[in-house]
């Protein structure tokens, strides 16, 4: 591939400060620090399955909790993940996994069509983990959907205990996004016949 497809985003508001800098052809290199070492980790696994160079660096109002932070970071990667796609000029545009860790079973399908929705069937298993709402991640999920441009579907189809419910989904968004993101030589400009994503 000739053209290095990567975006780096700084958000700043009185709640948060984020920077992100994503490389989509990259090697699963990362470097995260959230001050949420649970939400380090998922983000983590997203980055080396997903085959994404990604350093993170967020702080937050965590003596409030972690609310604007987990929406904030979601924007931020989210747009990140646009800039770097550019015009989507021959990506697969779709892509999807199902992926178990363990007992648990997570479905992942996305399409990288300029259209945001969420559909997020996960009930947590747990309310919290350590200090962390769980319910945040779907938060977390619509601002990257958003951000993204991506129509992004999240279904357990076995859940379990609630690390393994994370982690399966977050594996399994990679494998989907890595999947999407891929170019595909047959694709002549975009995968629309509206000819634009």
């Amino acid at each position: 591939m000739s053209k290095v497809r990567k975006a780096s985003i700084k958000r700043k508001t009185k709640e948060t400060d984020i920077a992100v800098s994503l490389q989509l052809d990259g090697t699963g290199i990362y470097q995260i620090s959230t001050g949420i070492p649970f939400l380090n980790h998922m983000l983590e696994l997203f980055a080396k399955h997903g085959f994404l160079d990604l350093t993170i660096e967020a702080r937050g109002d965590l003596d409030i909790d972690c609310h604007h932070t987990m929406e904030d970071l979601g924007l931020a990667l989210g747009q990140a993940i646009n800039d770097a796609l550019g015009d989507k000029a021959g990506i697969r545009r779709y892509g999807s996994c199902i992926l178990p860790m363990d007992e648990s079973l997570a479905l992942v399908a996305l399409d990288l069509s300029g259209r945001p929705y969420l559909v997020y069937d996960l009930v947590p298993p747990a309310d919290r983990i350590k200090d962390m709402d769980t319910a945040l991640f779907r938060e977390f999920f619509q601002a990257l959907a958003v951000k993204a441009g991506m129509n992004l579907h999240i279904k357990m189809l076995a859940s379990g205990e609630v690390h393994h419910v994370f982690e399966a989904v977050f594996k399994a968004l990679a494998k989907a996004l890595d999947q999407a993101v891929s170019i595909d030589a047959r694709v002549q400009g975009v995968l629309s016949t509206k000819g634009i994503l």
